[in-house]
């Protein structure tokens, strides 16, 4: 390349430009090559010479001799030769003498079989990291015919393999030819395993190069994989048929659980990767799907019933990788309907029934939660299993929810816990308790089909709630009543917010009352608190007859006059077993009040003009049946307060008895609530409700059934039933409905079709 530039002295620059002055140009130097005199030529022995001295190289290496030659002037040497086309040759001569040595080194593995399994296993180690350093070695001595020759004939239609590859091949075509070496080598393999699974220590590197080595020979499937999984196999499947046998069900998931882990360990420590999914596979098909029915019927019961929530998620977790998952399900189903069966069924325990069942529900919705994964399916059979058997005995579930949830709402927050009067912060924790013990509640009740039951029992309960003022809070009542409204729609409460709005509108007739002047025509002494009811939204109570006190008489007369004179048209009913009263008692040790209901006090104001009555004397003078007059004489004078004395002493009462007053009565509060045993639920009282709700179905059921056959004018037996079952929301049976069908005929609502007598028509 030319440089142009200027030179000293004026003189015009090199490459013949002409100067600035106009001066004369220099001729331009040429440069010519000339051709040697005399042609180089090779030695005549150069092939033979280099290829000595290469060999010679070659031999040291395998021998684990030093090497004459430097390795820059090997190198130079093989490059020489493939400079000079000679590079066919020396790959096939390099190829030859490494097969030589290779061979000698396996033939030495199998001249040492009758060593020990370990031993043996660090000669084969030896002798394949050894060829794998000779052939490093020698592939740097070869580098130059390794980067040209074999790069430029690798891609041809018969590849050559790097000199590396090459030593590879040619030390699996002879350990092929010697197959008593792999076979021993991988017994050895084999045996070491079998080792660490039994606890031994092994040495893992050894195992690791050994592993390895038979990848890089290509022969890890061929040679180990079939007979490792084999073993493997055998291996697992006697372990669990004898811990089966030996161990419980937690203590066997565990086990299974470490086995899984030491053979994923053992995996990513030793193994190829190809291996870890069979192996995984054959160690949870040997330890847990060969034995999911005993795991199933040995261990899910008691994992349930002692709550072993992490170890019914090892159970879980281990059935679902052998596919198992449906038949956990099913075990699950069966479990909770009869263990919820036997709650329900248990009578001597029912009123510990709800709570059991929630006690129940809680510890299963944390199984299904923490142990399950909160999977939908587990879930959803938890609700169909709940649902299943508490509707499995007709209607005394909903009577005791609603008995439960009346015993919440009376407790409040005393049932919650509230210790501290005035507690801001006890009300609120008593508070939350009991709205999420009315929560928990609402979760079986959504459970039950005859939802009916339970209304005809919550009114009844809310009814002496509101009437007794049993209630501890208006505002958890209310919520109460909206939550089921949410549940089952405004028409399920209507009946309930109107028995709050009489309630209502009560106060304000007792404020109209008490402003008017007939209020003056009380009695001196008497104040009278009158709660009016609509009688379509109340229970239907008994109209018991007592002989009131001229005083208590003479009031409720003055009302009466009142409400008529103002709601003409009206008739009202004394429910006097509803009532109570507050009396002042003056005992020899001071002034009391009592809380007592009606009939008690018009018992206790007897004694007022006697010390002592007979049992005759107080029936005759109160009017009461025998029944009613019993339960209120033995609250009066066998009950924890008694403000009456009773001859013979005893619990019960019988006719022949007397009684008078306790003079003697030393209780050291001033206001006594005395309870009512009459208003506490009787045997009979439960059939009547029941009967009612019996009733009020076969209403709802003949208006589904006209509601039917008025859209679909004809229908056959088997489609009307079917139709109304899935309409009617309280459980009922087949025979019912045809008996509702027949009377629906009879009242001319329908008519059987006249050429088939399963088939229906609606009469207009």
């Amino acid at each position: 390349m030319a440089v142009l530039g200027a030179g000293k002295g004026g003189k015009a620059p090199f490459g013949g430009l002409q100067p600035a002055n106009g001066g004369s140009a220099q001729q331009a130097k040429k440069l010519v090559i000339k051709p040697l005199k005399v042609k180089p030529e090779l030695p005549a022995n150069f092939e033979e010479v280099t290829w000595a001295k290469l060999k010679d190289c070659v031999v040291a290496v395998h021998c684990k001799r030093p090497v004459s030659n430097s390795l820059e002037e090997l190198y130079t040497a093989v490059q020489d030769m493939c400079l000079h086309k000679m590079a066919d040759k020396l790959y096939s001569r390099l190829q030859q003498e490494c097969d030589t040595h290779i061979s000698a080194h396996v033939a030495s593995l199998g001249d040492c079989l009758g060593l020990e399994a370990v031993a043996y296993l660090d000669r084969v180690d030896a002798v394949w990291r050894d060829h794998c350093a000779q052939m490093l070695l020698i592939r740097q001595i070869f580098l130059y015919l390794d980067r040209t020759h074999v790069l430029g004939l690798g891609c041809g239609a018969a590849p050559v393999k790097s000199i590396f590859d090459m030593g590879v091949a040619a030390f699996r075509q002879h350990l092929a030819a010697r197959p008593e070496i792999t076979t021993r080598t991988v017994a050895g393999l084999l045996d070491q395993v079998e080792r660490e699974r039994r606890g031994e220590a092994v040495n893992r590197p050894l195992l690791q190069r050994l592993l390895r080595m038979l990848g890089a020979l290509g022969i890890y499937a061929d040679a180990f994989h079939g007979p490792f999984m084999k073993a493997s196999t055998q291996f697992y499947r006697a372990e669990g048929e004898r811990l089966m046998a030996e161990l419980d069900v937690p203590a066997y998931l565990r086990h299974c659980e470490t086995r899984l882990s030491e053979e994923f360990e053992r995996c990513s420590e030793y193994l190829d990767a190809s291996s870890r999914r069979p192996l995984i596979g054959a160690v949870e098909a040997q330890l847990v799907g060969r034995h999911t029915a005993p795991l199933l019927d040995r261990g899910l019961a008691p994992l349930l019933d002692g709550h072993r929530v992490a170890d019914l998620g090892r159970l879980h977790g281990l059935l679902g990788r052998v596919g198992a998952a449906e038949a956990l399900r099913a075990a699950f189903r069966e479990h909770v309907r009869a263990t919820g069966l036997a709650l329900v069924k248990d009578e001597e325990k029912d009123k510990e029934m709800v709570e059991r069942l929630l006690e129940l529900k809680a510890r299963l919705d944390e199984v299904v939660g923490a142990a399950f994964g909160r999977q939908e399916a587990f879930a959803t059979t938890l609700k169909d299993s709940f649902e299943y058997f508490i509707n499995q005995r007709a209607n005394k579930p909903a009577e005791l929810i609603a008995k439960f949830i009346d015993a919440r709402l009376r407790a409040g927050g005393r049932g919650a816990g509230a210790t501290g009067a005035g507690s801001a912060a006890g009300g609120g924790a008593a508070e939350e308790e009991l709205e999420a013990s009315l929560d928990r509640a609402l979760i079986l009740f959504r459970f039950i089909q005859g939802k009916d039951v339970f209304e005809a029992f919550y009114k009844k309960d809310l009814a002496k709630r509101l009437l007794l003022g049993r209630s501890a809070s208006v505002d958890a009542e209310k919520a109460m009543i909206a939550k089921l409204k949410v549940e089952c729609g405004s028409q399920f409460t209507a009946k309930l917010e109107g028995m709050f709005k009489d309630v209502e509108l009560s106060d304000d007739v007792m404020a109209a009352f008490r402003g008017s002047t007939a209020a003056g025509g009380l009695p001196q002494g008497v104040d009278v608190t009158v709660s009016v009811l609509t009688s379509g939204y109340w229970p239907t109570y008994p109209v018991q007859e007592v002989k009131l006190p001229e005083a208590l008489d003479r009031a409720s007369a003055v009302f009466r006059d009142f409400y008529l004179s103002k709601y003409s048209g009206r008739r009202l009913v004394w429910q006097h077993g509803l009532g109570s009263c507050v009396l002042r008692a003056a005992f020899p040790r001071g002034l009391k009040e009592l809380s007592v209901s009606t009939f008690q006090a018009a018992v206790l104001l007897l004694f007022n003009d006697a010390d002592s009555l007979s049992y005759a004397d107080i029936a005759a003078g109160c009017g009461l049946e025998a029944k009613e007059l019993k339960r209120t004489l033995q609250s009066l004078a066998c009950g924890k307060v008694r403000v009456l004395t009773k001859e013979p002493k005893g619990r019960e009462v019988s006719e022949s008895d007397t009684f008078a007053f306790h003079t003697g009565f030393s209780e050291k509060l001033f206001r006594i609530k005395i309870n009512s045993i009459q208003m506490k639920e009787t045997e009979e009282e439960n059939k009547k409700t029941n009967e009612q709700v019996l009733q009020d179905r076969q209403y709802q059921i003949d208006a589904a059934l006209v509601r039917i056959m008025k859209t679909r004018k004809t229908l056959s037996h088997k489609l009307l039933v079917a139709e109304a079952l899935q309409q009617l929301k309280f459980p009922l049976k087949g025979a019912d409905l045809k008996k509702r069908i027949e009377s629906l005929i009879d009242r001319e609502y329908l008519a059987r079709d006249a050429s088939d007598a399963n088939v229906y028509n609606y009469l207009a």
